[in-house]
């Protein structure tokens, strides 16, 4: 019989590993800490740097928010209508647009902004296209604060804002083509749209809704970013961040599940 191939490492191996484990997860905390306060600071709004981020806001939002909105609105129409006919099909109409929400706009939606945007534009900042911005291999304490506020921070800001963007408008579209599904264009279903949507919405999923969005939108603002200053072998094929990014996601959303209904 032979021993399986994890008991072939010694115990320094374990603790190497484990320590690179924490380090790397220290150094996500400690970058995005210092990020988050710089993006806090009034100084990091002057003017070059307002000239900056709105480059990278028209880059990472503007560029894409039509297609994006078309194909969200494309498969919210799809899933919407599986939905409603199910519903229909097992005599429970009285729930289909409840459900439509709570599934499409409350979860999906965020999600699938947050990973459109970390495949477009967050896990994009790696080596090879981004040597002109990375700093000497090392930790943050070698990184200036002047290098930090014009190269790093409005990338952080206009890829969160990207999140809260498209998952904001994706999300009222959302809702304008279930009521469309539903009632067509008759003003006459209003009331009780209405009345299931803020049945829906109530104080506390708002909170959460919105708490989720700006964790989602931080996470793929932050975690790429750090992930790609660290040192790594040039020959890594592996997108910087891409495993902790989808932990984050997965941890995020399971914990506002959790919360919600548990």
């Amino acid at each position: 019989m032979f021993a399986p191939f994890y008991l072939h490492f010694a115990p320094d191996v374990w603790r190497r590993t484990l320590m690179q484990a924490v380090a790397r997860w220290w150094h996500l905390v400690h970058f995005g800490t210092i990020v988050l306060v710089l993006a806090l600071s009034p100084a990091t709004y002057n003017r070059a740097n307002r000239v900056t981020i709105s480059r990278h806001i028209y880059t990472s939002t503007w560029q894409v928010l039509p297609w994006f909105t078309a194909l969200a609105a494309l498969l919210s129409l799809v899933l919407i209508r599986i939905v409603v006919m199910t519903a229909l099909s097992y005599g429970l109409s009285q729930y289909a647009l409840e459900m439509v929400v709570r599934v499409l706009v409350l979860e999906l939606i965020p999600l699938s902004a947050a990973l459109y945007v970390a495949l477009r534009a967050g896990l994009a900042f790696n080596a090879g296209a981004t040597d002109h911005a990375r700093p000497p291999a090392g930790a943050i304490p070698r990184l200036s604060l002047a290098h930090l506020r014009q190269q790093l921070v409005p990338r952080v800001l206009a890829d969160a804002f990207s999140v809260l963007a498209l998952a904001m408008i994706s999300s009222v579209i959302a809702l304008v083509l279930a009521y469309l599904t539903v009632y067509g264009l008759s003003p006459w279903g209003l009331v009780g749209y209405t009345r299931t949507v803020g049945h829906v919405f109530n104080p506390a999923v708002t909170l959460g809704f919105g708490l989720k969005t700006i964790f989602f939108s931080l996470a793929v603002a932050v975690v790429p970013l750090a992930a790609s200053l660290e040192h790594r072998p040039r020959a890594s094929t592996i997108q910087p961040g891409a495993v902790r990014l989808l932990l984050v996601l997965i941890l995020i959303e399971t914990a506002s599940l959790a919360i919600k209904y548990i």
